[in-house]
């Protein structure tokens, strides 16, 4: 794992000479210049600007992952001005103007990729289609459908409803898949032309099945492949994308791009699927996919500033980078807020893979450079938060537990913890046994830089932890 040699000297610090007292968390304002984009898929061009792409042809781009800047929606499409024409094949099988999450992707030619998809959203009557442009900004002409749902014969507790594509190359940087599903029949994969964009002959007419079925709350695939861990990663969202509806972020993984697919707990992903006529019913899939985060709070404690924006819902539909000189991971959703259904922002948060090759997901979002902005601190209280592998309807809460410097953990969750010099931690907090990565991160609420930590039990269960400001 990346950390930097200061992280050996902070954790000897407070762990071999905790009567020392280190200074307080830095106290500062982080500004970040959020945008609305809606399931958003991001994409670095070779000038490294970042773009992220989502439903309602909303898109957006920065240079910094903090600072965003909307530059098309739906009402000012600079994607396709024309979209009504120009996608009207799409949008009349669709019986529908509502366009869902695009995926683009840059080909050898230099052009830029995107496969776009209509659905009404009430039943899987979609088309999925392709579309370029020679500017990752548009305008996007149509090449044509790609695929439908709804034709003639289709069984939709079988067969994929056709909408949130995402398009990666494999390992070898040569052959071309997509992945795509949304509730209905599942998850499915299909290679495409890497020079074309277009579907490959000789395939399955929807390719290969990897989960799901009978209506199955899940959506949203996205697959990345880790060179360092070997293993072909497929992250996805159970449950409903409103604020209530309790959207979360798991993910499994294969070795072979086309599956099986499994979880942390050794499950294989083929199982994971709604009973025969138990359609949309998330205690049958809940068991499944680890997850890394779902509706939560970080509660306040005594002398710490409360506000209710701080109550994250529903959290879903990610995109991965990875960028590659630094070896640094980002994992980009969007997010909804208790007490606001109407409103949602996209986060970016680092991502981390521990030992056992399984990320782990930030409990702060990404602020450049906040190593240096606080020391790293392992004594005191800590807000600990279990995600639990439920698909929650409301947020899970933070606990309070003291973190003493002879490594036990008491208070509202007890245990014992050991950090070593380059960040990672173990963990037994309550019976159960994380390992985990200590970082410097933002908390917003609190708007200082603070200690903090993400942990995956040995079954796959999400830790996270923030140390409490106003501490000495």
């Amino acid at each position: 794992m990346r950390r930097v040699k200061w992280l050996v000297l902070a954790v000897t610090i407070v762990m071999m000479l905790a009567s020392l007292a280190a200074a307080p968390a830095e106290t500062a304002e982080v500004r970040f210049k959020n945008v609305s984009v809606h399931d958003p898929s991001v994409l670095r061009t070779e000038d490294g600007r970042f773009y992220i792409y989502g439903s309602h042809m909303q898109a957006a781009w920065s240079d910094d992952l903090v600072n965003w800047k909307m530059f098309s929606k739906l009402d000012k499409c600079a994607l396709q001005p024309e979209y009504a024409v120009e996608f009207n094949e799409a949008m009349t099988w669709a019986q529908t103007g509502t366009f869902w999450a695009p995926d683009v992707i840059q080909l050898a030619d230099g052009r830029y990729y995107m496969y776009y998809c209509c659905c009404e959203g009430s039943s899987p009557l979609s088309a999925l289609g392709l579309a370029v442009s020679d500017s990752p900004e548009g305008p996007f002409e149509n090449v044509q459908i790609l695929l439908k749902s709804g034709e003639p014969g289709y069984d939709a507790t079988r067969y994929p409803n056709a909408i949130d594509p995402c398009v990666f190359f494999d390992a070898s940087g040569e052959r071309l898949y997509m992945v795509y599903g949304s509730y209905s029949g599942g998850i499915f994969l299909l290679e495409l032309d890497p020079e074309t964009g277009l579907i490959l002959d000789g395939q399955e007419p929807y390719g290969i099945h990897l989960l799901g079925g009978n209506h199955s709350c899940i959506e949203a695939p996205y697959i990345v492949y880790n060179e360092q861990t070997g293993y072909y990663y497929l992250f996805l969202s159970f449950g409903g994308l409103e604020v209530n509806d309790g959207y979360n972020i798991r993910v499994c993984r294969s070795k072979d791009v086309a599956g099986p697919y499994e979880d942390a707990a050794g499950q294989s992903m083929l199982e994971c699927k709604c009973a025969p006529g138990n359609f949309w019913n998330n205690d049958d899939i809940a068991p499944y996919g680890t997850k890394l985060m779902g509706g939560y709070l970080f509660a306040p404690l005594a002398g710490e500033n409360s506000d209710r924006e701080s109550i994250i819902r529903s959290p879903g539909h990610n995109s991965v980078y990875h960028d590659e000189d630094a070896d640094r991971w980002f994992i980009l959703h969007h997010t909804r807020f208790a007490g606001n259904s109407g409103r949602y922002i996209v986060q970016v948060r680092e991502m981390f893979f521990n030992d056992a090759g399984w990320p782990m997901v930030a409990p702060t979002r990404y602020v450049p450079d906040a190593e240096d902005k606080a020391e790293l601190r392992l004594d005191g209280t800590f807000k600990l938060l279990r995600h639990e592998q439920d698909v929650n309807l409301t947020e899970h809460v933070s606990v309070a537990a003291q973190f003493a410097p002879d490594g036990t953990i008491t208070g509202e969750a007890e245990g014992q913890f050991t950090a070593a010099g380059d960040g990672k931690i173990e963990l037994t907090v309550d019976g159960v046994h994380y390992t985990g990565l200590c970082y410097v991160g933002y908390d917003e609420v609190q708007e200082a830089f603070v200690t903090c930590l993400t942990a995956m039990s040995d079954s796959g269960g999400a830790l996270w932890a923030m140390r409490a400001t106003g501490q000495d």
